[in-house]
């Protein structure tokens, strides 16, 4: 098949009244697809979309689409500072273990990992975060006095999420367990699980993905005596952030507080079971 030929924003316009949607002003809505990708917006037509159609159903206007599209923005961006808080702490606990029982470059020896553990593979990965970081002055510190040799400490601020997940499933059995009950009294599998998730959530909060509507990969694993079943809508990853941020305070007063104004904000256009939030929501997220 033949590419698709581009469009212009009128053009633009004239394929979302053949979606039915209703645009009432013409004019402000070829400026917002002037700034947002016509493809990126079409995204968020789904939770309308007759599937034995391809219409969206009758009554949905622009507007609605693009203020879904804007508490989106917003939405990604306080979830991306839940997750700056608990990856730092995770950094932080990972860190402080490792080098108080294997010493400050424990982390280049071979035998402190499990059977499953690519060394070669994990060195590698380690020499492109020096490379990528070159330019720093950590780096070229390091580089002059210490010749090319990092603490752990310092090592572990260049991972990313990714890379710091794949570190603990590295490690030992019982290394796994001690940091999975000390951080969160969890099991490694617990663990683990929710490295994955926030990894993947991670990642689109930081790509400027959509999470309205979205299906999320992987399900996170709840612990003992939690009898909420999560789903892999957006709900169940909030709660995982919520058993995961180390600050129940900052948590209630205010992430809690800002989902909150947030969904009150755009209520007239959002619908929170697209994001499978529950009824009790409020009361289940609060810490």
């Amino acid at each position: 098949m033949d590419l698709k030929k581009p469009t212009t924003f009128q053009e633009q316009v004239n394929l979302l009244v053949r979606k039915n949607i209703i645009v009432t002003d013409v004019q402000a809505c070829e400026l917002f697809l002037s700034q947002v990708n016509y493809y990126r917006i079409s995204a968020y037509f789904l939770p309308f979309l007759d599937k034995s159609t391809e219409l969206c159903f009758d009554g949905i206007n622009f507007e609605r689409i693009q203020q879904i599209y804007y508490f989106d923005q917003s939405l990604r961006a306080l979830i991306f500072e839940m997750i700056e808080d608990i990856e730092i702490h995770i950094r932080t606990k990972i860190a402080y273990y490792h080098a108080h029982k294997y010493g400050s470059d424990g982390y280049m020896i071979s035998t402190n990992y499990n059977k499953r553990h690519n060394h070669d593979d994990f060195l590698k990965r380690i020499s492109n975060c020096i490379y990528e970081n070159r330019k720093t002055l950590v780096v070229q510190h390091h580089n002059e006095k210490y010749d090319g040799r990092f603490p752990l400490w310092v090592m572990i601020e260049f991972f990313s999420i990714g890379m710091l997940s794949h570190f603990y499933r590295s490690f030992v059995t019982q290394d796994q367990k001690i940091i999975a009950k000390e951080l969160y009294g969890v099991t490694p599998e617990i663990l683990q699980s929710w490295m994955r998730c926030i990894t993947d959530l991670r990642n689109k909060c930081a790509h400027y993905s959509r999470i309205y509507y979205w299906v999320f990969p992987a399900t996170p694993k709840m612990p003992k005596g939690i009898t909420y079943v999560p789903t892999r809508r957006l709900f169940a990853q909030l709660y995982m952030l919520k058993l995961m941020y180390p600050d129940s305070s900052k948590w209630n007063d205010y992430y809690l507080k800002s989902l909150i104004r947030l969904t009150r904000k755009y209520k007239s256009y959002i619908s929170l079971k697209h994001l499978d939030f529950p009824y009790r929501w409020k009361s289940m997220l609060k810490n």
